[in-house]
């Protein structure tokens, strides 16, 4: 009897063994049901509509997926954590959702400033980064095998914003961008693209981040009444830059990049939006011709959400790319597995549905795509 106690005992010790070590081997953020994610956003403050719609149109797709049973058997879970586009809150949020709360991706960052405080964190803890909401080249280059990027760089963007602008012989420009990281990098994309059409700059001017108060900004910018002005800011800096132009008379043109939030934009404009330019980087959310903004406004009507912008498409799209690489990676589902898996999708075979993404284990920048709208008078838009 004493024998048969001991070889007992040893069994369940040799079990508990084996769980505790299947335990420290198992991915962080996967349990037999759940995939776990982690997004650092505006959520509130002057830029939080820029994290709201982005959020809504991933968890929308996030949401269906989960409704047809997962991926693999898993559901997806996102923890939204609000950081008012500041970088220290961002970076504590970063620490946090990886050391508190185990995610085992973050998803959906908003901003350069922000994405560029929490990139130390997650290189370190060699979590994946996926589809920050910003065109940094400090998100780009050099390649991290954590960071994915959907969207178009600014390079992309403010290059074609330039061409179009001086093809149309408006060569007197100027630039109203916000002092921080994002503006900076959307300054150097215009002064690179400027340089390329041999086009000089006629003046800049800049707004601190979170804040609208654009006094010295026309005070230096208007008195050389430029042609057009690009705008590298948020919408609630750009929308009073725009008004109080207007009220001191100007009346020229202003182009923006994707950042600024476009419907964010005009509803902050009101009656000042007709005939604002934003460059996008994803398809028109009202042209349902396009495969996958059919299938957005299908699955955003099914969750009761009727108000589509270019944000929610942007964060649908990804949320799509990113459960294509989760199917690629298998039920053993590790970090390595899913960063593999995202490095094989391209063009050729997988259809995102009119819209190109192309990785590979040398290039996590997965598109250069941009298309030029303009507010209408109802406030809505037309490419």
């Amino acid at each position: 009897m004493q024998i048969i106690r001991r070889r007992l005992s040893r069994s369940l010790a040799s079990l508990l063994l084996l769980g505790v070590t299947a335990s420290a081997v198992a991915e962080q953020g996967v349990t037999e049901q759940k995939i776990i994610l982690g997004q650092s956003a505006a959520f509130s403050g002057p830029a939080a509509q820029l994290g709201i719609q982005l959020h809504a149109g991933a968890k929308a797709y996030f949401d269906q997926v989960n409704s047809t049973g997962g991926v693999h058997g898993r559901k997806i879970e996102i923890i939204k954590m609000d950081d008012k586009y500041e970088a220290e809150l961002a970076a504590a949020n970063t620490k946090k959702l990886i050391e508190n709360e185990d995610v085992f991706a973050l998803f959906g960052y908003v901003g350069t400033p922000t994405s560029n405080a929490s990139l130390p964190i997650f290189t370190a803890a060699k979590v994946p980064f996926f589809a920050p909401f910003t065109g940094a080249q400090s998100l780009r280059e050099p390649l991290n095998r954590q960071i994915f990027n959907i969207r178009g760089s600014y390079f992309d963007e403010t290059e074609h914003l330039v061409e179009r602008l001086v093809r149309t012989g408006i060569k007197n420009i100027a630039v109203f961008y916000q002092n921080d990281a994002y503006g900076k990098a959307g300054l150097a994309g215009v002064e690179r693209a400027l340089k390329k059409m041999n086009v000089q700059m006629v003046e800049t001017a800049t707004v601190e981040r979170n804040s609208t108060d654009v006094a010295k900004a026309i005070e230096k910018i208007l008195p050389k009444r430029p042609d057009a002005i690009i705008q590298i800011s948020a919408y609630s800096s750009c929308a009073a830059y725009i008004k109080e132009m207007r009220k001191a008379g100007y009346t020229g043109q202003f182009y923006n990049v994707s950042f600024v939030g476009s419907q964010a934009l005009a509803d902050a404009l009101g009656k000042e939006g007709p005939g604002i330019v934003i460059s996008q980087v994803v398809p028109f959310p009202w042209h349902a011709a396009t495969p996958v903004v059919a299938e957005y406004t299908k699955v955003m009507q099914k969750a009761g959400i009727t108000d589509l912008n270019f944000s929610s498409l942007e964060g649908f799209i990804a949320a799509k790319v990113f459960v294509e690489g989760l199917r690629r990676s298998g039920r053993n589902l590790t970090r390595e597995k899913l960063i593999s898996s995202l490095e094989s999708i391209n063009s050729a075979n997988y259809d995102v549905g009119g819209f190109d993404v192309n990785f590979s284990p040398t290039s996590h920048n997965g598109s250069k795509y941009v298309d030029m709208t303009v507010i209408s008078k109802d406030g809505k838009f037309r490419n």
